[in-house]
Order: C-alpha cells, then sequence, then structure tokens
C-alpha cells in the first residue's frame, strides 16, 4: 500500500478554514447592510483573500 500524503497540512487547513470563515461572515453582514447580493460576493471573497496573509502570519 503506498503512503499517502495529505493534500493540505494542518496549518493551511486552519488558515483557509479562518479565511471563509472571515469571508462569510463579512459577507453577510454586508448583505444585511446593503441588501445587495453581488456586493455581498465580491465583499466576501475581498476579505477572504485578504485574511489569507495575514492568518499565515498570525497562526503558527
Amino acid at each position: 500500500m503506498p503512503s499517502e500524503t495529505p493534500l493540505l497540512s494542518v496549518h493551511a487547513a486552519v488558515v483557509f478554514l479562518a479565511a471563509v470563515v472571515i469571508g462569510l461572515v463579512m459577507g453577510g453582514l454586508m448583505f444585511l447592510h446593503d441588501k445587495s447580493v453581488p456586493a455581498a460576493i465580491a465583499t466576501g471573497l475581498v476579505a477572504a483573500g485578504g485574511s489569507v496573509p495575514v492568518l499565515h502570519k498570525l497562526i503558527g
């Protein structure tokens, strides 16, 4: 049986999970504020993408 290596390390998985949570929260708050789905999606993506480098430095 070949040994299987994980696709992501635990550190990367935690960083991406935290970024997804931040993106969902920011997108949800923007939707509640503006009632605009495109603005909420854009805000969520920008917040998640912007938080990955910061979380990578903080977690680890």
